[in-house]
């Protein structure tokens, strides 16, 4: 049994302003404590973080800046091993540098001796083919590999990985909510503004066409819905600032409209710390969400939702839990938006009691990463 204390490193999209990257770095610190006291052992988390002094504040753990390589270096000659993820850290749309920078990141550890874990990562897209046996010469030298989808799996086995690669759900799907939350108007924030006859629709938005057509459609639906039965709607910005910007636009369309109609509109720019938003989300009687995890958000606090595509990781999620995307960025009608919240906020109820069981077993599920890294620092110890 090993009884000292082992440093595991964290490399992933942390210290960003990301609530669904930052509510994945909380998530894995959770399950790491959890499987760690069960197993007898003790792990003091090292997160490599872009703001390492808001890391430090925000969850209690030791960080070191990801880009400054000495300080990287040190802290993994010092560790037990390195866990990478989760998150989708290996795709090519949003940079071509991001794939090198978390492959290079394993292969320093696996360099200096170090075993290496991916944690529910989504891979892909990978568009460039150069990176492709990059990808395989690192993952096959690591200890354990999970994804988030079978997707993943797919794309790892087109490369040559072969089976050994678990699929397990997202990290956030075990994300809890801290003391004393849950219900309506708990936080404090948003929602609790709302006038209580009022139903809340919780709406994660990002820029991502240039036209801007898939927020003007959002916008549309939204409105026709409030002339049906009038809403509260909380704008919910996951990655500041940009998420901010984007809630701003369409609110601008919409507050004087919606006030007539008898609803409310509010934008909720405080909840900074995952926790945070995972209550707002929970106050909410449904969702629209482009932003991956503020579907995940809602799916594990039983909030009915509805998720625009952008990404083929948001089609994987709903599929996981038995749902279809309302429409993609590139074609998306707001007649079908109005229509379908308008049947989410009237059969939520069925909604949540169709997708229970599969939901429950996602977040029996999250876990699993952090159990079998745990398993194997007990054996290794």
């Amino acid at each position: 049994m090993v009884t000292t204390a082992q440093k595991i490193i964290i490399s992933g999209y942390y210290g960003f302003s990301n609530s669904g990257d930052e509510a994945v770095l909380q998530s894995i610190l959770n399950a790491l404590h959890r499987q760690s006291q069960a197993a007898g052992i003790t792990i003091e988390p090292v997160v490599l973080s872009i703001d390492p002094e808001w890391t430090t504040a925000a969850y209690g753990v030791k960080a070191v800046h990801r880009m400054k390589l000495g300080e990287v270096r040190q802290a993994i000659s010092e560790s037990a091993g390195l866990i990478s993820g989760g998150g989708s850290l290996l795709q090519d749309v949003t940079s071509s540098k991001t794939i090198p920078y978390y492959l290079g990141i394993i292969k320093l550890a696996q360099w200096m001796g170090k075993p290496t874990f991916i944690y529910a990562q989504g891979i892909g897209p990978v568009n460039r083919k150069l990176f492709h046996p990059l990808i395989k010469s690192v993952f096959r030298k690591c200890a354990y590999v999970s994804v988030r989808d079978a997707q993943s799996r797919q794309l790892l086995q087109s490369m040559g990985l072969g089976e050994n690669v678990q699929i397990v759900p997202d990290p956030v799907m075990g994300l809890e909510l801290p003391d004393g939350g849950g219900q309506k108007g708990a936080a404090g924030g948003p929602a609790a503004e709302a006038a209580p006859s009022l139903k809340t629709v919780g709406i994660s938005v990002r820029f991502w066409e240039e036209s801007r057509q898939e927020l003007n459609a959002i916008a549309e639906g939204l409105l026709k819905a409030c002339s049906k039965t009038p809403l509260h709607l909380s704008f919910l910005p996951f990655h500041h600032p940009l998420d901010n910007e984007a809630s701003r636009y369409m609110m601008q369309k919409l507050e004087k409209e919606v006030a007539a109609l008898g609803g409310s509109v509010s934008l909720c720019e405080d909840a900074l710390h995952p926790q945070h938003m995972l209550r707002e989300v929970a106050a909410c009687d449904a969702l629209i969400g482009m932003r991956l995890h503020s579907l995940i958000y809602a799916a594990g606090r039983r909030v009915p939702l509805m998720g625009v595509s952008y990404d083929p990781k948001i089609d994987h999620f709903l599929e996981r839990i038995r749902c279809k995307p309302v429409g993609s960025t590139a074609a998306l009608d707001s007649g079908k938006v109005a229509a379908e919240l308008l049947l989410l906020l009237e059969q939520g109820e069925a909604w949540k009691q169709e997708r229970e069981p599969l939901i429950a077993a996602l977040v029996d599920e999250a876990e699993a990463p952090a159990r079998r890294i745990v398993e194997y620092l007990c054996r290794k110890g």
